[in-house]
């Protein structure tokens, strides 16, 4: 059993695992976004991918997100944490606060969804994330006191643009109480492998919905995000010797 580590901005970082390598690996999918680093923390095996490349070149849209989560599975990853900056939609969501995330919104619109090109595959995704990874990130999360939240529901966006005001607003009325552009669809293609993901949040604003908030720029969103990965260390540090190969619905048929 393997844990996969999904992250950036300080979370990609080879130093974070001892005795580590770097992999290239060339999937059905194209290449991903960097090499995977494998090594161990706290004990147990990791592979850590940055989402957007190493140096965080690959703009969402691009980003090749099969070829990742497919990376990781064939390296043996049965689970894997996300970790992502996201714009709070609620006023009680305040930057540099967690949010482990349970449903989730698709906005997106010009990303292949789907590992089945050659086949009808209908993947059940009433509930996406693993609902035994959220609860141990709950409660190390309390016993750490970090500051967070225990579900939310994520709109993703296409980007690389910001949201309008209009859409800001929007997303509020929809349901969605936290906004990014990587979620979807990382989550689904998870799913589709059977592997357990659960997306750990860090709000680093207020989009743009909020009066008297300063307009979000990937500036603040970067540094607030390196703000909070210290908090995402500490967490997973915690958190990865609890995980154990459980049966949850992760791992259940796609029809």
């Amino acid at each position: 059993m393997k844990i996969g580590i999904i992250g950036g901005s300080g979370l990609d970082d080879p130093k974070l695992l001892a005795n580590f390598e770097e992999k290239e690996l060339e999937t059905p999918y194209g290449k991903p976004a960097a090499k995977l680093i494998c090594g161990k923390l706290a004990g147990r095996e990791v592979v850590i991918i940055a989402r957007h490349g190493k140096e965080h070149t690959i703009t969402p849209t691009h980003v090749p997100f099969r070829a990742n989560i497919w990376a990781l599975k064939e390296l043996g990853c049965t689970h894997i944490l996300a970790a992502t900056a996201c714009g709070s939609l609620r006023e009680e969501i305040k930057p540099g606060d967690l949010v482990f995330i349970d449903q989730f919104i698709d906005n997106t619109k010009h990303r292949l969804l789907t590992f089945f090109d050659d086949k009808v595959i209908h993947t059940p995704m009433a509930d996406p994330f693993c609902g035994q990874l959220r609860k141990l990130l709950i409660q190390t999360a309390k016993d750490l006191k970090f500051s967070h939240h225990e579900k939310g529901v994520m709109v993703t966006i296409e980007g690389p643009r910001f949201s309008t005001r209009a859409e800001s607003h929007m997303f509020r009325n929809w349901g969605a109480d936290v906004i990014n552009m990587s979620t979807v669809p990382e989550v689904i293609l998870a799913r589709e492998l059977g592997v357990c993901y659960q997306s750990i949040a860090m709000s680093t604003d207020y989009d743009c919905w909020k009066d008297g908030e300063e307009p979000v720029t990937f500036e603040m969103v970067m540094a607030r995000m390196k703000q909070n990965a210290d908090n995402v260390r500490k967490l997973l540090v915690e958190v990865i010797p609890k995980i154990d190969f459980w049966e949850c619905r992760c791992r259940g048929n796609n029809d």
